[in-house]
């Protein structure tokens, strides 16, 4: 197996390490805890002479026996890389410069020897990659955006905006490519000229959903497809929930908009929070099913709130760096008013002139205090003096008057 393995890797001018990992993806489905271990602590091309030979704990052989008997996984391997090569794609694998270590946090949540519990937790042990950008610089300061395939138009308009707000600010915006809130939150960032990345459940050459092939393709131009899984591997429900791990893992935090009671973004965001990364949620109205997911992870503390882009980023950002502003209503030249003047201005009559003393008993302040406020309120405009008394500009309405609503300070 050894001489074969480097006779394939020399035909294609690779290294057997990089051959050698494409042959074990294509053997074992990703994520596989057992495998991964082994590769951490033997390498690629040793594990793969193991196979070969039986050599193997019984939950990595049985993973691998099926494929093993239907082809030779060198000269699989061999076809998939030039099958990669012709669509345009590149093999990025642990070795390379462009590795983004913060996937190797995956290690966290692959600890557990139960056999019950979800085997595919592991890191990658390589990339599919589609894109002109390199996976660890678009990943540097990267934010999930997830939610409700069947989004409602709330949650596609707000994950739109959310995102365009995120690569306005330099943020990457990784998504699973899908329809509803991947598809806005992709198109979002892209409209604002940012880096997007698509992490897909399938091979690169197959577009799912077939409905936004166009979408990746601009991704696959303007951002980045990444896929654990080779060409021609199609998109199985299984796939999905194992991609999800390498979404919360790539992103310093994951965003959820839009998500049912039961949910496949929860298990993302549950992902994240197993891996120690922020997971934020966006609230939405009590009356639709589609918030019920992100209004639960609230309530009950597993995710925080957010309503905007520079929110996000106070969250994920440097701690001082990247405050979001408080929301303030707009600020009036009333608001500078001290507490007297802004009493007594709200007793001056808008239709009719009044005098002192009426002021006085309107406000509930004495008439000597009326005297010393009514000519500071007329310099700054807010009263005119008639000669009998005063009463407020034209462009001036008392604040509590019936209609109106009261200036909201910060």
């Amino acid at each position: 197996m050894g001489a074969r393995l480097a006779r394939a890797a020399e035909t294609i001018g690779w290294q057997q390490h990089r051959l050698a990992r494409v042959a074990l993806c294509w053997l074992v489905e990703p994520g596989h805890r057992p495998l991964g271990g082994m590769v951490r602590e033997l390498g690629p091309v040793e594990v793969l002479r193991r196979l070969y030979t039986g050599a193997v704990p019984g939950r990595v052989s049985s993973a691998a026996a099926a494929r093993l008997a239907a082809g030779d996984p060198v000269q699989r391997a061999l076809q998939l890389a030039r099958e990669g090569e012709r669509l345009g794609c590149r093999v990025v694998v642990p070795e390379d410069d462009e590795w983004p270590v913060q996937v190797e946090d995956l290690v966290r949540i692959g600890r557990d020897a139960d056999p019950r519990a979800d085997p595919h937790t592991d890191p990658p042990i390589l990339f599919w990659a589609r894109g002109g950008r390199r996976i660890d610089e678009a990943a540097h300061r990267a934010v999930a955006v997830v939610g409700a395939r069947a989004a409602t138009d709330y949650g596609t308009h707000v994950t739109a905006e959310l995102a365009f707000g995120l690569a306005d600010r330099g943020w990457t915006v990784i998504s699973g490519g899908a329809y509803g809130v991947d598809a806005a939150a992709h198109r979002g960032a892209l409209a604002a000229s940012g880096p997007t990345v698509a992490v897909q459940a399938c091979g690169l050459d197959i577009s799912y959903p077939m409905a936004n092939a166009g979408l990746l393709e601009r991704i696959g131009q303007d951002g980045l497809l990444l896929s654990e899984w080779p060409p021609g591997a199609g998109a199985q429900r299984h796939r999905f929930l194992i991609r999800n791990r390498v979404i919360a893992a790539l992103s310093r935090g994951t965003v959820v908009v839009e998500a049912s009671a039961r949910s496949g973004t929860r298990n993302t965001a549950r992902r994240a929070r197993e891996l120690g990364r922020i997971v934020l949620a966006v609230p939405g109205p009590i009356t639709s099913g589609m918030s019920v997911g992100t209004n639960l992870m609230i309530r009950q503390d597993e995710a925080r709130l957010v309503s905007t882009a520079a929110e996000v980023i106070e969250e994920v950002g440097r701690i001082g760096d990247d405050l979001a502003p408080i929301p303030q209503g707009v600020r009036t030249a009333r608001d500078d008013l001290d507490a007297v003047s802004t009493t007594v201005l709200d007793a001056v009559p808008l239709r009719r002139a009044a005098t002192v003393e009426e002021i006085a008993v309107a406000a509930g302040v004495s008439a000597q205090q009326v005297r010393r406020t009514v000519p500071l309120l007329s310099m700054l405009g807010f009263v005119e003096d008639t000669g009998v008394g005063y009463r407020l500009r034209p462009e001036q309405k008392p604040s509590g008057s019936a209609g109106e609503q009261p200036s909201i300070r910060g």
